[in-house]
């Protein structure tokens, strides 16, 4: 493809076994993923474009090694994305019907951004067309669609309260039948593509939770993995940013980390290649894969809030009762399960510990 740099073998190689451990794959299926990737007819793909701020490609086109923007034009045919693509205005909008008839039934739609549908949904407009009606022109010809980001999964920022837009995710309007949530604020651009990669592996989509994300990249919670998990256990914590306990690394809980309520592979897969994920970097899990967190999540800097989700939706059981339960507060959550430990080291007696944490030498006599 012109205007593509070339990405060597070694490097192809590399982003087929990060595709393949992603998706959960053993390394024997290394070469299964790269035949699939390699195959000379390409899935085309439209990428839609509407209430969000682009972070969501900004982050996929920022990735290193190789430059993962790169990689996704090398093994799908991206027919249409207004942020990437050369032409614009009535060029543009020819590109977009075109790959449509071409394709019919075939493409695979990508969406990012909220929809609004107040008024009509003239509060986003693209070509002097609503986003809701574009949306409702391109949804039905595709065969899979990809709501990339959780502005197009749940609604994001433009649906949080009072939402004058009318802002949904793109479920509102076309359904679930055919569509993959990939949430996150951004998403970890691997999530994208590893999704890619199973489907052309398999020629189906990978298994999916309840609110249709897959299970590789959602099954589990932040806190499942988190590098700070051993100090959530033995109940030292953060009390505000910049103390002692912030500069040992101590569990950010205290600060408003939602990590035990959110589901998401970020303390596993990491950004840019790099090893960098909030938490990591200091600052707690607001919980942005879940739904209409903007709302649900605040005030992010305190303890988990009273988050009330009617059965079957939002965050799973297991996960709800934890939350929940955080909710009693220090003196019986943080007991329960961080306490755990605390309890150990009083018993053996050396020390005098306190439930926050902290430590102090016992005094003699």
């Amino acid at each position: 493809m012109k205007g593509i740099a070339f990405i060597s073998r070694r490097d192809f190689l590399r982003i087929c076994t990060v595709l393949s451990a992603t998706i959960g794959l053993p390394y024997t299926m290394v070469s299964k993923v790269e035949a699939s990737v390699k195959a000379e007819r390409k899935p085309t793909v439209i990428w839609l474009h509407f209430m969000e701020c682009t972070g969501c490609s900004e982050t996929l086109l920022r990735a290193s090694h190789p430059p993962l923007g790169r990689f996704l034009l090398e093994i799908v045919d991206l027919a249409y994305h207004e942020t990437l693509m050369a032409g614009a205005g009535h060029q543009a909008e020819e590109a977009l019907k075109a790959a449509i008839q071409k394709n019919k039934g075939e493409y695979i739609l990508i969406v990012e951004g909220a929809v609004s549908t107040k008024d009509g949904g003239i509060y986003c407009q693209i070509g002097g067309k609503p986003a809701l009606k574009i949306l409702e022109e391109v949804s039905p010809g595709a065969k899979l669609v990809i709501a990339y980001g959780t502005c197009a999964t749940f609604g994001g920022i433009q649906a949080a309260t009072p939402n004058p837009t009318g802002a949904v995710g793109i479920s509102e309007i076309i359904g679930t039948s055919k569509l993959i949530n990939i949430s996150g604020c951004p998403p970890n651009p691997y999530n994208l593509l590893a999704t890619v990669a199973y489907i052309l592996t398999f020629n189906r989509v990978p298994e999916l939770d309840e609110l249709r994300r897959p299970v590789f990249a959602y099954g589990r919670k932040i806190h499942d993995h988190c590098e700070r998990r051993p100090h959530f256990d033995e109940g030292r914590f953060v009390e505000s940013f910049g103390d002692e306990g912030h500069k040992r690394g101590y569990c950010l809980y205290k600060v408003g980390c939602k990590g035990p309520v959110t589901y998401a592979n970020c303390m596993t897969l990491k950004f840019c290649d790099i090893g960098a994920w909030p938490i990591g970097s200091g600052h707690p899990c607001l919980g942005c894969t879940e739904p209409n967190f903007w709302d649900r999540m605040t005030p992010f800097y305190k303890h988990l809030p009273d988050i009330k989700i009617p059965a079957g939706k939002g965050i799973i059981a297991n996960a709800e009762t934890i939350g929940k339960a955080a909710l009693v507060g220090t003196g019986v959550a943080i007991a329960t399960h961080a306490g755990a430990g605390l309890i150990k080291r009083w018993l053996k007696g050396d020390k005098k510990v306190s439930l926050e944490g902290e430590a102090t030498e016992k005094k003699e006599g």
